[in-house]
């Protein structure tokens, strides 16, 4: 714990002289010791392991089967498509995780290349990875952190740390400083500095005591570096099902060549049936139609502002019920503002939206002194500088006094740099025919060296009520977490030394400033709470700070509802993840405690989204289900370890997104039910003909030719469904609820049933319009295959009417319109152009061995076609009272 230890128990222990620093010789020998000061990954994956990792599935195992089974039977082009849409997976999955792996690459980049050291008693430029424990460093304004170090001087100097610990103002750094906590927050170590953050201020030098992985960011890289690929939902639910169809594909094939052989039936005939029944069970395209609605999805996304780096966190979102969200630059707008403001009896609000105010004698004088007082420019909407001093300056702007003004009329002559200690800066500068002081800084400081106040443009001597009465006021800003500095000025007649600036001034007023909240976030915290989401806020700042931005968010309702990272660290993981539902805000906190908190919540089977943008976000983006990045603000690391990216830095867009995920997943579940209802259609019809001895109503070519229409157009249009507008007003669903819940299931075997059974009722028709039975022995070949069209066509027809009713699970089809997805009734009517040209033109209806139907058929046909179609829209209206959302 290099930051509980003195300057010199720290110099004496790495063995070296701030005046001399490392000699050649002796930084050679330690870089042969410690290594490169750079960030490590893990060995890359080769293309080929990543292509092989991809085909680690139950659905792919499926899919090659089909793709043997479809060779054996000869249909070398539904083989040739099978095998397509495989290794099209394969390559869009190894796309996705090479893009995945850049986080340790965006880690290393980071890295400054070159850093200034001390050695053999001479200041010198090296490269910074060739930095090693007990190099002297030298800092400057300006300069990337190159390791990290235990100051051993500070001048003024500040060191912006966000990336880091999420604080949205520059550090003040004190190297005299010690802390005996050893779970001492990072924020809080003023006595060090840490690799990758950045000196904004000042000057400084330190001592390396951690290179490479042994640093903070070493650290981060180490977690990020860790395994914990798991599976998404979609990804669990697909394996699921993927294994139910392929066990019973066997158990169909096995027990329709049982029957066969029991039967007598001609064994190779039954063969091709059995396996035709097998490739119709298993739905082969529905890789390919998840595929294709998650990347339409990705699409759609990207247009709101959301940028997905993995398909199946399109769908991962639409079952998220935590938004874990980094506060600094998420929830907050990443920049300071002045938005109250006193002088003496007169407190002032100050509207974020509203500029040209006009400012009394008093406020006048004040803003004059903060805007003089300060370093900062800001111009066309731009700040450099302390983020504190451009909010001052700012404020100037909006009262119409701007610093480029202001600076050519009182010209600055001498000043008194902010230093930690005094928490105090002045500068002279000229006015009139002399010269005033201005000075700014924390309240109780200035009141302590003020004789006398500025009220009402009369300077009056400071009493003790005046003073309470500033300091009572101030509390109050405190309290709503604002952060107070004072005023004061002091005229004299000559220049003066900065020593003599600071004493018998006259104080003005002050000012609370705040990083204020996103204008629109709290509109959709409230929309996210109606849709069964709760808001997390997780960050490095004060308690008090993070309360009161997350109480006007209406993220939590009062400060029981949040705990700090050093309260963490007292209970263990079990009580921690068995308290975690009573928190709402997480202050002060390190990247191991977000990590923890993800771990936490996701202990309790919720599925979890973590928001951020800097590097101390990296590890829990990766933990989460899905880490969404920021893309604006978001460092390299950021980006690199999430599933998601916004590109407007918007929270609003992470609620659109997970509307969004929520209808893509309700599209794959349509596609999914419906491909299911109408194989099971196909498998009844065929198993229900060989158990009970009757002719088969369909042969293989048929079965396969079947697939071809309705397992394509129709189930990618279903797909790409328009959204559900009431999708939000629902609770988020259960990650472990099955594709069959809420009714699907009992819909899914009553669609396919009905299916399979008016097939069947069709054969039967057809057969007695002969004379025949379906018990009749020595059927003519023609009348089978009159009987075999009848059952070709409504086996077809009844699922493309079927789909229409499955676009919504409880609104019917005359409540969402029929022509809201005009890909559907596009798909459904190519598909009875299709079939009806199959029937009708010679050629296709000899290799099909169909035959052309008379009108009294066709309607006949086309009426228990539509009986599937009408009895779910029915069951609708029974489910909707069962499965109340």
């Amino acid at each position: 714990m290099w930051f509980s230890k003195s300057k010199e128990e720290v110099l004496r222990e790495f063995n070296v002289s701030q005046s001399v620093g490392l000699t050649s010789e002796e930084a050679l020998i330690r870089l042969e010791k410690f290594g490169e000061n750079k960030l490590k990954g893990k060995p890359k994956k080769s293309l080929i392991s990543l292509f092989l990792g991809q085909l680690k599935d139950m659905l792919i195992y499926i899919l090659l089967a089909a793709s043997v089974i479809t060779i054996l039977i000869g249909e070398y082009v539904d083989a040739i498509i099978i095998l397509m849409v495989v290794v099209l997976n394969a390559i869009i999955g190894v796309i996705q995780e090479y893009k995945a792996e850049k986080a340790i690459e965006a880690l290393q980049k980071m890295t400054t290349p070159k850093a200034l050291v001390r050695r053999d008693g001479e200041v010198k430029e090296i490269n910074s990875e060739e930095l090693v424990p007990g190099d002297i460093v030298i800092i400057d304004a300006g300069r990337y952190i190159p390791a990290d170090l235990r100051l051993l001087e500070s001048v003024n100097l500040q060191i912006e740390e966000s990336a880091l610990t999420g604080e949205s103002v520059p550090t003040d750094k004190d190297a005299n400083a010690l802390f005996e906590d050893p779970k001492a927050p990072l924020g809080d170590l003023s006595n060090m500095a840490f690799m990758s953050t950045l000196s904004t201020y000042g000057r400084g030098e330190g001592v390396v005591v951690a290179t490479a992985m042994e640093t903070e960011i070493g650290k981060i890289a180490k977690i990020l570096d860790e395994e914990s690929d798991e599976m998404t939902p979609l990804q669990k639910r697909l394996e699921e099902l993927g294994k139910i169809l392929g066990f019973l594909c066997i158990g169909i094939c096995a027990l329709i060549f049982i029957v066969a052989l029991v039967q007598k039936r001609e064994l190779f005939e039954m063969f091709l049936t059995a396996i035709s029944l097998a490739v119709a069970a298993i739905p082969e395209g529905l890789a390919a139609i998840v595929a294709i609605v998650l990347a339409l999805g990705v699409t759609r996304m990207s247009k709101i502002n959301a940028i997905v780096k993995k398909l199946p966190a399109v769908e991962t979102l639409g079952c998220v019920n935590i938004i874990c969200s980094d506060k600094t630059g998420t929830l907050t707008q990443n920049k300071m503002t002045v938005v109250k403001h006193y002088t003496m009896n007169n407190l002032k609000e100050l509207p974020a939206s509203q500029t040209s105010f006009n400012a009394s004698e008093d406020e006048a004088q004040m803003i004059k002194t903060f805007v003089l007082c300060s370093d900062a420019t800001y111009e066309n909407g731009f700040g450099t500088g302390d983020p504190t001093e451009i909010a001052l300056v700012v404020m100037g702007d909006k009262y119409n006094m701007a610093k480029t003004s202001l600076n050519e009329k009182y010209k600055r002559v001498g000043e008194k740099p902010f230093d930690s200690d005094r928490k105090l800066m002045s500068t002279l500068n000229e006015e009139g025919n002399g010269y005033r002081v201005h000075t700014k800084g924390a309240l109780d400081n200035i009141l302590k060296i003020s004789t006398s106040a500025l009220v009402n443009g009369k300077i009056v001597p400071l009493t003790d009520e005046m003073k309470a009465d500033y300091m009572k006021v101030a509390e109050e800003m405190s309290d709503e977490a604002l952060r107070v500095l004072g005023a004061a000025f002091k005229d004299t007649g000559c220049i003066i030394t900065p020593e003599e600036m600071e004493k018998d001034l006259t104080v003005i007023g002050f000012v609370g400033m705040i990083d204020p909240p996103r204008l629109e976030v709290k509109d959709s915290i409230r929309e996210a709470k109606n849709a069964g989401i709760t808001s997390i806020m997780i960050t490095g700042d004060h308690k008090n700070t993070a309360v009161a931005i997350a109480r006007e968010l209406g993220i939590a309702e009062s400060r029981d509802q949040s705990i700090t990272g050093s309260e963490i660290d007292e209970l263990s993981d079990e009580e921690f993840a068995e308290r975690i539902g009573n928190y709402r805000v997480f202050a002060r906190v390190s990247p191991e405690h977000k990590v923890k908190i993800v771990k936490a919540f996701k202990s309790h089977g919720n599925i979890v989204s973590m928001t951020g943008d800097g590097v101390n976000d990296a590890p829990s983006l990766k933990y989460a289900d899905i880490g969404v990045a920021m893309g604006i603000t978001g460092t390299d690391v950021a980006k690199g370890a999430s599933d998601m990216i916004l590109t407007d830095d918007n929270f609003t867009t992470i609620v659109h997104a997970i509307e969004e995920g929520r209808n893509i997943y309700n599209n794959i579940k349509k596609s999914v039910i419906f491909l299911l209802s109408c194989n099971l259609g196909e498998v009844i019809s065929i198993f229900a003909s060989i158990l009970f001895f009757w002719p088969v109503p369909l042969l293989p070519t048929q079965i396969l030719w079947m697939n071809l229409i309705t397992d394509t157009l129709p189930a990618i249009a279903l797909g790409v469904d328009p959204g559900d507008k009431d999708v939000m007003k629902k609770k988020p669903r259960d990650s472990k609820e099955s594709f069959f819940a809420r009714g699907a299931g009992i819909k899914a075997i009553t669609g396919g049933s009905l299916i399979g059974i008016l097939t069947l009722a069709a054969f039967y028709f057809g057969l007695h319009e002969f004379g025949y039975s379906l018990g009749s022995s020595e059927i003519p070949e023609e009348v089978l295959t009159y009987a075999r069209t009848m059952s070709f066509v409504v086996i077809v027809a009844s699922q493309l009417f079927y789909s229409l009713s499955m676009r919504n699970a409880t609104k019917s089809i005359f409540q969402i319109g029929f022509f809201t997805n005009m890909k559907l009734i596009g798909a459904i009517i190519v598909g009875f152009i299709l079939q009806f040209g199959v029937i009708t033109i010679p050629v296709f209806a000899r290799a099909f061995k169909v035959h052309t139907l008379s009108l009294y058929d066709w309607c006949l046909v086309i009426a228990f076609a539509l009986v599937p179609f009408l009895v779910n829209e029915l069951l609708k209206v029974f489910m909707k009272s069962v499965y109340k959302e």
